[in-house]
C-alpha cells in the first residue's frame, strides 16, 4: 500500500521527524496521517487493501475525503464490505474520491451512486465562480446524500460555490 507518510510510520502508529516535519510545514494533514495508519493496520488483515494508494485525506467537520486511484475506488465500489470496512475505521461519514482529476469529476465522485445530468460553470461579475450540478430525479427526505455537508466539502476543498438542482422540482 502507498501512503502521503512514510509506509514504517503507516504500519508502526508513529511519524518519523520528516513527516512530522511536512505536517508542521502544511504539506501532510493530520487527516492524511490518521488515515493511513487506520488503512495500513486494515491492510495487515486484508490483501485488498494492502493494493491500494492513498493520494490524501482531508477532514471537513467529522466527514473524510478520501483520495485514491481511480482503479482502487473502483474496486470499494464493487464491495459494499470493503467499503464498510474502510468506513468503520472513521469517526464520521467517507466520502471516496479519485486522486488529482477535475472539479467536475471530483462532483460526480461526491454525488456516487446519484447520476449527476449536468455539471455547468459560470463566471459572475468580480471573477466570481458559481457552479451548478443538475441531479437526476428529484429530492426527498430519503435522499441518501446530504447536500448542505456536499456543498461544504466543495467549498472546502476546491474553492468553488457550487448549487443543487433535482431535474424534477420539489413537489
Amino acid at each position: 500500500m502507498k501512503f502521503p507518510i512514510c509506509i514504517f510510520d503507516a504500519k508502526n502508529s508513529v511519524l518519523c521527524p520528516q513527516c512530522e516535519k511536512k505536517v508542521e510545514n502544511g504539506e501532510l494533514t493530520k487527516a492524511d496521517a490518521d488515515a493511513s495508519i487506520k488503512l495500513a493496520q486494515l491492510a495487515k488483515s486484508n490483501q485488498e487493501i494492502d493494493k491500494f494508494t492513498l493520494h490524501s485525506c482531508k477532514e471537513f467537520d467529522g466527514n473524510f475525503v478520501l483520495s485514491f486511484s481511480k482503479d482502487d475506488i473502483m474496486i470499494i465500489r464493487r464491495s459494499r464490505v470493503l467499503y464498510r470496512l474502510i468506513q468503520e475505521q472513521f469517526p464520521g461519514k467517507i466520502w471516496l474520491v479519485e486522486a488529482k482529476e477535475n472539479d467536475h469529476k471530483f462532483i460526480e465522485d461526491l454525488f456516487f451512486p446519484t447520476k449527476i445530468l449536468s455539471i455547468n460553470s459560470v463566471w459572475a461579475p468580480g471573477g466570481v465562480q458559481k457552479t451548478k450540478a443538475v441531479v437526476s430525479g428529484k429530492w426527498t427526505p430519503r435522499f441518501p446524500i446530504n447536500t448542505e455537508t456536499l456543498v461544504q466539502i466543495v467549498k472546502n476543498s476546491r474553492n468553488l460555490d457550487i448549487e443543487i438542482e433535482f431535474e424534477n422540482k420539489r413537489a
